[in-house]
């Protein structure tokens, strides 16, 4: 009897473990919405109106700026951005590549953003750049792309 009941504390506390450490596979917006790091990033994508976006099929890459990197950003460039929804989303969908581009696949030159404009990446063994931005956190895995939290806001270059 002693024995039964340890097996099944040991199978209950294994089914616990299982369920506290793997979160189930979700889109990017909600995999991203998870990480306490990336919550100014979370509120002006929904604030920009690009959170169905990144919950859309996809294949999507998305480079998350945390929390620190937009305490970076002047104040005056924040409130301008938050009074002006299309450049948020301009700036936000600066973050924003189509297709998956995962941490091994990652090749120096540049990618198309989801905002138009070319950003340059580089790659040097695990050091990974996006423009003056380095990946603090690679491989963010989700259903629909993947993310890479970085350590900068990244502002698009400004048309001429």
């Amino acid at each position: 009897m002693t024995r039964r009941i340890l097996l099944s504390a040991f199978a209950m506390a294994a089914l616990l473990v299982g369920c506290a450490t793997t979160p189930a596979p979700a889109p990017l917006a909600d995999t991203l919405a998870r990480d306490p790091q990336l919550s100014t990033f979370n509120r002006l994508v929904a604030q920009a109106g690009l959170t169905e976006e990144l919950r859309a099929a996809g294949p999507l890459t998305v480079l998350a700026p945390t929390d620190e990197a937009f305490k970076a950003v002047p104040a005056k460039t924040l409130e301008a951005l938050a009074a002006d929804p299309a450049q948020l989303k301009a700036v936000l969908s600066y973050h924003v590549i189509a297709g998956s581009l995962a941490s091994a696949e990652i090749k120096p030159g540049s990618v198309k953003t989801r905002q138009g404009s070319n950003l340059t990446i580089a790659k040097a063994g695990t050091f990974i750049t996006a423009d003056d931005a380095v990946v603090q956190q690679a491989d963010v895995v989700a259903t629909n792309g993947v993310a890479h939290i970085i350590d900068r806001v990244l502002m698009p270059p400004k048309k001429p």
